[in-house]
């Protein structure tokens, strides 16, 4: 992996080709938008990652054209537009650029509909089809409606603080869950010691339903987060070549939860935290909001959307301009329920966020939102692979089972060495990237042969790149991974 400089792997033709694709990316038009300080945020690409499928995205670009709309509008605090279907009457449709939030009186049970995205396809390509004027009653008595709910949510947020819970109550739960939690992991250890004794040979050959039972009987022992990272062992096992060092580190990881578990009295304060949030205790979303806030302009570094079981699960990261940290934010949605879509991949929120307790500080949730702008200057973060391991380790050294951290690497060059794809730095170190990004040769005609800004996920053993960063129109790609 830290071997020579890479070389060319292609024909030269092939290599011309790719450079005039970059160079025929590079030259598209920047179109301004309606509010003018959000005209580089709302691209077409980040209009797609909003999309909730491939197809209501393809269908939301057939309508952004002014002819399929009836009336278009924009104000200070939205955008709308009457878009004509195949009943008698045109679907309302209207944004709140702020969030982004979307209704319209469509019957689709997608979110958003092809007709909101077309109306923000529509914004991206041409603005000046949106013009300022007065809200309609529609969109004014929608507007209001979410401002009045927030208000009411910010006052029960606040009632609620104020509620002591009954201390014998919640004492005489957490008794009984902890010894719910022993239990489960006694039985537990004992299922891990008979996997590793029959070989990961025989692991190989276990059916779903091995690893199915393993897990809910962990659930039903209260301990969700183990669950979750039994039921990731059969993927793994499947990913190809190479899976049983993976298997063994995965197997590792989950050892030395259970090895701190038995121990959590021994345990600086911190590290038990981060011990009971891996087995599955969580923490209240308002006393997580009690804690100090962190003020900065966050750059939202990218986005991956995941199945665990019956839920999506959304990981948003960003990276604070100014206090060059890591933030995860995580959403969840069962169902066909929507995920948030208010952070948009390559957009800088100016806001203040309250970060979950533990030695790792990375989990945050956004208490206090002031606005979001493009980003004014190049990605932040690291010029070459080094420093990029050593923020890694770091973490790793506050936790040794974390599962993954977002890097944002500037100057790097999508190659490839023998069968694997990688990104390559100045010095000639590089990272193999992950099996799942299939947008490879998308990287590689971005990059023209020059290196790229690239954010993504670093897990110990592969790189997951979430968005690609060029200069010139278009800025931020977002290429992080959708499987829901």
């Amino acid at each position: 992996m830290d071997g020579s400089r890479p070389r060319s792997f292609l024909p030269l033709r092939v290599l011309r080709a790719l450079l005039r694709g970059a160079i025929l990316l590079r030259s598209l038009p920047v179109r301004g938008i309606f509010p003018r300080e959000m005209a580089d945020l709302w691209t077409e690409d980040r209009v797609t990652a909003l999309a909730p499928d491939s197809s209501s995205a393809d269908a939301g670009r057939g309508l952004a054209t002014t002819r399929k709309w009836v009336t278009l509008g924009c104000s200070d605090r939205a955008i709308w537009g009457e878009c004509q279907g195949s009943g008698k009457n045109p679907y309302q449709v209207r944004v709140d650029l702020s969030e982004p939030a979307f209704k319209c009186s469509c019957p689709s049970r997608k979110f958003p509909c092809k007709h909101s995205l077309g109306l923000m396809y529509l914004l991206a390509r041409d603005a000046s089809a949106l013009t300022e004027s007065p809200e309609p009653q529609w969109v004014a008595e929608w507007l209001d409606a979410r401002g009045a709910r927030a208000a009411k949510k910010a006052e029960k947020a606040a009632t609620g603080a104020e509620k002591t819970p009954d201390p014998v109550a919640q004492a005489r739960r957490a008794a009984k869950r902890e010894q719910a939690v022993a239990a489960g992991l006694d039985e537990f250890e004992i299922w891990l010691r008979d996997l590793v004794r029959a070989g990961l040979a025989t692991a190989q050959a276990r059916p779903m339903k091995f690893w199915e039972t393993a897990a809910a009987r962990l659930v039903d022992a209260q301990a969700p987060g183990l669950a979750a990272l039994v039921r990731e062992l059969p993927d793994i096992i499947a990913s190809g070549e190479g899976w049983q060092r993976r298997a063994v580190d995965h197997i590792g990881r989950i050892t030395l939860i259970l090895r701190a578990a038995r121990r959590l009295d021994q345990l600086p304060e911190d590290l038990r935290t981060e011990t009971r949030t891996a087995i599955g205790w969580t923490i209240a979303k308002d006393d997580v909001l009690a804690t100090p806030p962190v003020a900065d302009r966050w750059l939202v570094l990218g986005r991956c959307v995941e199945q665990d079981d019956r839920l999506k699960v959304q990981r948003t990261w960003l990276w604070g301009v100014a206090s060059a940290r890591p933030a995860l934010i995580l959403d969840f949605a069962a169902g066909n329920a929507p995920l948030d879509a208010s952070l948009s991949v390559g957009a800088v929120l100016d806001a203040d966020l309250c970060f979950y307790p533990g030695s790792l500080a990375l989990r945050a949730l956004v208490k206090d939102r002031r606005g979001v702008s493009a980003p004014t200057g190049p990605l932040p973060g690291f010029p070459t692979l080094a420093p990029a391991l050593t923020c890694f380790a770091q973490y790793l050294a506050r936790c040794p089972w974390l599962p993954r951290l977002a890097l944002p690497l500037t100057s790097v060059l999508p190659v490839r060495r023998g069968s694997a794809a990688m990104l390559a730095d100045s010095t000639g170190r590089a990272l193999p990237i992950s099996r799942r990004f299939s947008r490879f040769w998308h990287m590689l005609a971005l990059s023209g042969g020059h290196p790229l800004n690239v954010a993504g996920e670093w897990d110990g053993d592969t790189f997951l790149p979430l968005s690609i960063w060029t200069p010139g129109a278009g800025g931020c790609k977002d290429v992080g991974l959708r499987i829901a």
